[in-house]
């Protein structure tokens, strides 16, 4: 069975945690096995546990972000030994893009990575769907190593580089389970706080957009008006005549983040409205679907995902108006 080794920064330990998740029925179909350097044992020397690993398991993913390219470990050690074992066909090497960074000039650069296209995983609406795509990239790579583990290659002798103290942390030795995630819990403080924050992202989201609109688009003027803390006034002139105008505001009669079209300083409507929701890991955004008759509400939005849902709900008209 092929078994998949993790590089990851501890910075991105959340997002490694919500991957292996999404790769739980690869390991219950005994498609692959996983290890990370959660799982070293007290007592066990880390670098000796880790350089094992990196020079013997069949597939390696790097969990690329700018953590991890600030790592010297991860890029200098991690890295660069894998990408050794990979070009010399001893593993397969998958460029896992957890958040955005200068990636492309990188060793691995010249590989495909993954999710489709090398978009960040946290620039994805729903963030299911981008692992979903790690995921089935590791289905494949573990289908193209027939199924059947190879004998361990030969590697260099274990690099003697030290990981700081108290960067791993000990868990009991000997065999165990790999099923250790434990629940988070969310206060109504950390969602309004996620909430709050989210309407910051979706004006400066909209501002820029507006920004970027006008300059790609001669003839076209967007306006971005911040009317207070919790609402926001966009405007799009076609040669000096409004063709969209939108407010987005915070709280009110739905007490989440509220689309409506015009400009109104009432809080008691909205044409798509979203709220802060969370599972057992992470906190995300939902959409009502009132805009897209339901087919967005099961997503788990990424605060990118729902600025995109309320930009797309000024821009598509215009888009469909000049699909001739």
């Amino acid at each position: 069975m092929p078994t998949v080794f993790f590089s990851y920064s501890h910075a991105d330990e959340d997002l490694r945690d919500q991957l292996e998740k999404q790769l739980a029925m690869l390991k219950r179909q005994g498609v692959i096995e996983t290890w990370h350097d959660r799982r070293i044992g007290a007592g066990q020397e880390l670098g000796q546990v880790i350089d094992d690993h990196i020079n013997t398991d069949d597939i390696i993913l790097l969990l690329v972000s700018p953590d991890f390219i600030a790592s010297d470990y991860c890029y200098d050690i991690e890295m660069k030994r894998a990408m050794e074992r990979h070009d010399a066909g001893e593993a397969i090497v998958i460029p896992v893009i957890l958040r955005a960074c200068d990636w492309h000039h990188a060793p691995f650069g010249k590989l495909l990575g993954t999710p489709k296209d090398g978009k960040p995983v946290t620039q994805w609406p729903d963030r299911d769907e981008a692992l979903l795509h790690v995921a089935r990239a590791v289905r494949n790579a573990a289908g193209r190593l027939s199924g059947s583990k190879a004998p361990a290659a030969i590697g260099p002798p274990p690099s003697q580089a030290a990981i700081t103290a108290g960067d791993v942390t000990p868990s009991r030795p000997g065999p165990r389970s790999s099923n250790l995630r434990l629940s988070k819990t969310f206060t109504q403080r950390d969602k309004d706080q996620f909430k709050a924050d989210t309407f910051e992202y979706i004006a400066r989201y909209f501002e820029n957009s507006l920004a970027e609109l006008e300059a790609r688009n001669p003839g076209y003027q967007g306006t971005f008006r911040r009317v207070d803390a919790n609402r926001f006034f966009a405007t799009i002139y076609k040669d000096g005549k409004d063709v969209a105008r939108a407010t987005v505001y915070l709280g009110g009669m739905l007490s989440g983040i509220n689309y409506l079209q015009g400009e109104t300083t009432s809080s008691n409507s909205s044409n798509e409205s979203l709220s802060v929701d969370a599972d057992d890991q992470m906190l995300f955004l939902t959409s009502m679907g009132m805009s897209s008759f339901g087919r967005e509400r099961e997503q788990k939005l990424t605060q990118e995902g729902a600025a995109e849902i309320l930009w797309g709900l000024v821009i598509d008209p215009l888009q469909q108006r000049h699909s001739w």
